[in-house]
């Protein structure tokens, strides 16, 4: 049977299911958002605040509706964004009790209600902005970039690195700092001013991996402590929270082996 359309129904590309209406019901029904609000100045302490949007009216992402309500009902709400693509890491935020990146998240249309809160266990500024100071700090103190004592001469070739060396830095170099990964971490929770966390961890093996770097021991003795590499206990939140799809429990653990194998105990 072919359809007026010319093509067969079994070959209709499908959209997600968050994407795609079940009934006309369901296209008619508002969007419903509970979006956490707290503003420091304010007499008011944190609380929830309920919107309501029409679906037709509105983009699928979490993202899309956060700036309709901003812009036309509430444009007091605070977020952060920038790309809408995924790349910036700017719009992460716990999502019906996941992280991700609203911009990437599609609206579930068959839920009741989305929930939207702020990272988990962070310090809010305002609203959905959390104060990211001790997750840049941590990351900063792995001192994320090549350190050299060896310098090219003048006409020599620059510092180049195989193509076998350069793979081993897939899964890695990727990270875009979206803090998804550490504030979705027990471990950090618990001890957010020792435990360097997910993401800061995934950032030193990156650079402990890196053919082109000359500091690996130095950099294998600063994390060789009982709390800033030690206290992760391999509980895998972190995996599942990352957008990027990267894996830095993987990374803590070959960072183990290589403290092990490479200090003198």
């Amino acid at each position: 049977m072919i359809t007026l359309s010319g093509i067969r129904p079994q070959l209709r590309p499908q959209l997600p299911a968050q994407l795609r209406p079940q009934t006309w019901a369901s296209v008619r029904r508002p969007l419903s958002f509970s979006v956490f609000r707290y503003d420091p100045k304010g007499n008011e302490g944190a609380h929830f605040d309920k919107y309501e949007i029409k679906k037709h009216e509105c983009g699928p992402m979490v993202l899309d509706a956060l700036i309709k309500i901003k812009n036309e009902v509430d444009p007091t709400l605070a977020f952060r964004r920038s790309c809408r693509e995924g790349i910036c890491g700017s719009c992460a935020m716990n999502i019906n009790g996941k992280n991700g990146l609203a911009c990437i998240t599609p609206i579930d249309s068959g839920a009741e209600e989305t929930v939207l809160r702020p990272l988990p266990h962070s310090f809010v500024q305002r609203d959905l902005v959390p104060d990211l100071t001790n997750f840049y700090q941590q990351y900063e103190s792995v001192q994320p970039w090549l350190q050299r004592e060896s310098v090219p001469k003048e006409g020599e070739a620059e510092c180049t690195q195989s193509i076998e060396d350069r793979k081993k830095l897939d899964g890695q170099y990727e990270c875009i700092l979206c803090a998804c990964c550490s504030t979705s971490c027990p471990s950090y929770w618990w001890n957010p001013e020792t435990f360097l966390g997910p993401q800061a961890l995934l950032a030193a093996h990156r650079w402990v991996t890196d053919s082109r770097d000359e500091a690996t021991d130095d950099r294998l003795k600063q994390l060789n402590d009982t709390m800033k590499l030690y206290r992760c206990h391999n509980i895998q939140n972190c995996a599942d929270a990352c957008p990027k799809n990267l894996k830095p429990s993987i990374a803590i653990q070959r960072l183990k082996e290589m403290v092990e194998k490479k200090l003198p105990q």
